[in-house]
């Protein structure tokens, strides 16, 4: 006897995988990022397709219950057949949150350039840098134009056009980009002298 009324045991069962379930995949969702750092951390994560386990195994033990509680009180079903509907119903669940969480991270902008995924490319200096010192350049990266702080081992001047070399911090360091050599016209047959 619990308290005031009397609960079947398969019933306590199902209730309580329903609450505790419900509750922790309640914390999962809202705390999930900080969950996944902290498995992470211990190198626990565990996934399947890219999506963390947490979720799909608390939505079926909360559905498990909810399914269970169905069964019992509705359908007026116990033991065996109870947990085989409770089963059913956690593994629907467990499929509806796989849909989702999937689509949901499908949806999450990707994860914006770093500085080294700007080594090679190319820019021009907006704000002369100094020999050893720093000035500015303009590039362009995931569609934009980003101004971007740089340093070069010598004096280059706004408008030069540059290759970044390396990333230091949230800076770049550039080279200047050697200019093409001027073509000169060689001598033109027609000014020949008649020989």
């Amino acid at each position: 006897m619990f308290g005031l009324f009397e609960l079947p045991v398969e019933d306590l069962v199902f209730v309580l995988c329903t609450v505790i379930g419900g509750g922790l995949l309640l914390i999962t969702v809202l705390v999930d990022d900080i969950l996944g750092g902290f498995l992470d951390a211990l190198h626990l994560d565990f996934d399947i397709g890219g999506m963390s386990l947490m979720p799909l195994a608390l939505s079926f033990i909360s559905m498990f219950g909810v399914g269970g509680l169905f069964a019992t009180q509705i359908l007026d079903l116990h033991g065996g057949p109870a947990a085989v509907v409770g089963a059913f119903s956690g593994t629907f669940a467990a499929g509806i949150a796989y849909v989702l969480f999937t689509a949901l991270r499908r949806s999450e902008a990707a994860d914006p350039f770093s500085m080294s995924d700007l080594a090679g490319r190319e820019a021009i200096v907006s704000v002369s840098i100094r020999a050893n010192g720093w000035g500015s350049i303009l590039i362009r990266a995931e569609g934009q134009r980003h101004e971007i702080s740089a340093t070069a081992p010598v004096e280059i001047p706004s408008g030069t056009p540059v290759r970044v070399t390396s990333a230091i911090g949230t800076g770049v360091s550039v080279e200047a980009i050697a200019p093409p050599a001027p073509t000169t016209p060689g001598p033109d047959p027609a000014d020949r002298p008649a020989g």
